[in-house]
């Protein structure tokens, strides 16, 4: 079939758009704050073999997650005995899914009696049971301590409800109102994104919509390999680490990878990273593909189709009963952390493969809480979730920005007042971390500072942050990023400071004091224009001007340019000499 280039580009817009409608009716209709304020959520369509068509602008962490899901369940029901009106859902992380939290909806889109399409849609659902509210335990040694888990399982045959499975799904949270609100509203967003692509189908013929499809994987796939071959053939090793397990307490985890770049393909070897830990910071394949998917799209034209061909050039090495492909029923609620530290690893590894057009280290964090407990006005249980981002690293051509989600991760933070309002928490404090981003002639993006309060109940807290034992890592000269910290500050005065992962009880008074880490400088501090580093001062984002050897007048409010470039010749001198910074 010839192919009209102008109706391929018309369509593969029309696909993005129905993609970008299912993730808006999925987040306008949800429930739970970490859905429809955080936007921890995302839709997208997929072909019979369970290829992505399109996704909508969401979250990238969810980018291999939903191809993987879509692959399961086209397996564990052949697209010719699906039928109008049925939907399917799975969450297994060894079957399919991801973490428990997250499900998976997937709703088969019908034309002239025959499946032809997927859509799909996964959400982080605010409780999905287990043995703490949140259903994200930071010290879980087993899958089972996690929540419920679905294999990939059918939830509506024909248009009909099974209702002994929504009772036995419901059962087993502790919301089980808001659990129903956001699994309908990922029916609803299926099932609208049924009813766009059926119209786009009746617009064009089956036929031709199909053909063009095919076409838009090819074209994903030509181009993302003319972007691999512009990179030089070689091998590009970096590690990186957790801080801990969240159970082994100051025990770091080491995951390595090793980029291989021959010719159009690429190959991502995790040979080298530490064996699946006890605590739940392990990572399946689903999530681990995530992140190589995120970088090969990060380093991809953004006029390449945002499609499944774009992975045809891409394979990984994950060795079982590692970190990033464990043995069931190892823990993976808190996998996030272990995705971002993945991510960070391959964008170690493309700063060699692409010098000086990679950034510096970010945050290597999104602070993703959960806090629980019985709400005393309504005798009823509370789940509240936190997503709160650090800096962005430094750029080869700009700053970092600060408090800002990156690389995998793409929700936002709940609002003060959503959570005061709704939940026994006050958040007295909400603020730019001040001189938390990395000195260089490009500074990282500040981190973030923000206290909770426990106000009338116990409150049960999830508290899984990183970059506590190690920081961001600058590029070109530029200096780390500040190190995350946290510590509890009771009602009688005392201070515990905290790990990274703990799980802790805050009493009515007390209060979780979080500072999430800055992003890493990039080049040399000296090199930084003495007009941005004035204008940091004067923002406050800086407290000093000594990183960058620029002096300020007395009262600082300009530059004393002379006495600037005298200070600058003598840190370089002492650094020629051997006396560091």
């Amino acid at each position: 079939m010839t192919i009209d280039p102008i109706l391929l580009e018309v369509l593969r817009n029309r696909l993005d758009a129905i993609a970008d409608e299912m993730e808006l009716t999925l987040l306008k209709s949800a429930a739970s704050p970490i859905v429809k304020e955080g936007l921890d959520a995302s839709a997208a369509l997929f072909n019979t073999r369970g290829e992505t068509i399109a996704q909508a602008a969401a979250i990238p962490i969810h980018l291999g997650a939903l191809q993987f899901a879509a692959q399961r369940i086209v397996r564990a029901f052949p697209p010719e005995g699906m039928r109008e009106g049925d939907a399917f859902l799975l969450n297994d992380p060894y079957d399919g899914g991801t973490h428990l939290p997250d499900i998976t909806l997937a709703v088969p889109v019908m034309a002239d009696g025959r499946a032809v399409a997927l859509a799909c849609t996964m959400c982080h659902h605010q409780d999905v049971g287990g043995r703490t509210p949140g259903s994200v335990p930071t010290d879980a040694t087993e899958l089972y301590q996690e929540g419920v888990i679905i294999p990939p399982t059918q939830l509506f045959r024909g248009g009909e409800l099974d209702e002994n499975l929504f009772r036995l799904l419901t059962r087993n949270v502790r919301l089980p109102e808001v659990f129903t609100g956001d699994l309908m509203a990922q029916v609803a967003a299926g099932r609208l994104g049924g009813v766009r692509l059926r119209e786009l189908l009746a617009a064009h013929g089956a036929d031709t919509v199909v053909a063009c499809i095919e076409e838009l994987l090819a074209r994903a796939e030509r181009l993302t390999r003319a972007q691999i071959e512009a990179i030089p053939d070689g091998d590009y090793a970096f590690e990186d680490r957790l801080d801990d397990d969240g159970v082994n307490i100051g025990k770091p985890v080491k995951i390595a990878v090793t980029l291989r770049v021959r010719g159009s393909a690429m190959t991502f070897d995790f040979t080298g990273s530490d064996p699946q830990v006890r605590g739940p910071f392990n990572s399946v394949p689903a999530s681990t593909m995530s992140a190589v998917y995120y970088a090969v799209r990060a380093i991809s034209d953004a006029s390449i189709p945002n499609n499944g061909g774009c992975f045809r050039a891409v394979d990984a090495v994950l060795p079982e009963g590692t970190i990033v492909n464990p043995r069931p029923p190892a823990p993976v609620s808190c996998r996030t952390a272990t995705i971002k530290r993945i991510a960070d690893t391959i964008l170690g590894a493309l700063v060699g493969a692409l010098p000086g057009k990679m950034p510096a280290a970010s945050s290597g964090t999104l602070l993703v809480m959960a806090f629980g407990g019985r709400d005393p006005e309504t005798g009823r249980p509370f789940v509240a979730s936190e997503l709160a981002a650090g800096g962005m690293g430094a750029r080869p051509d700009k700053d970092g920005i600060d408090v800002i989600e990156t690389d995998v991760s793409n929700c936002m933070n709940i609002p003060v007042e959503s959570v005061e309002m709704n939940f026994p928490l006050r958040i007295p404090r909400v603020r730019l971390w001040r001189g938390s981003g990395g000195a260089g002639r490009f500074r990282g993006g500040l981190g973030l500072e923000k206290v909770f309060e426990a106000t009338t109940t116990d409150v049960m807290v999830s508290h899984r942050g990183e970059r506590f034992a190690s920081s961001p890592w600058p590029l070109e000269g530029g200096a780390p990023g500040a190190r995350a910290r946290a510590f509890i500050l009771r009602k009688d005065g005392t201070r515990e400071d905290l790990p990274s992962k703990k799980m802790i009880v805050l009493h009515p008074g007390d209060q979780l004091w979080e500072y999430i880490a800055g992003g890493a400088g990039y080049g040399d501090p000296l090199e930084r224009d003495p007009a941005a580093v004035l204008a940091d001062v004067l923002d406050g984002k800086i407290a000093s001007a000594e990183d960058y050897g620029v002096v300020l007048t007395p009262d600082r409010t300009a530059v004393d340019e002379v006495k600037t470039k005298e200070r600058r010749r003598a840190l370089a001198a002492r650094r020629a000499s051997g006396g560091g910074r």
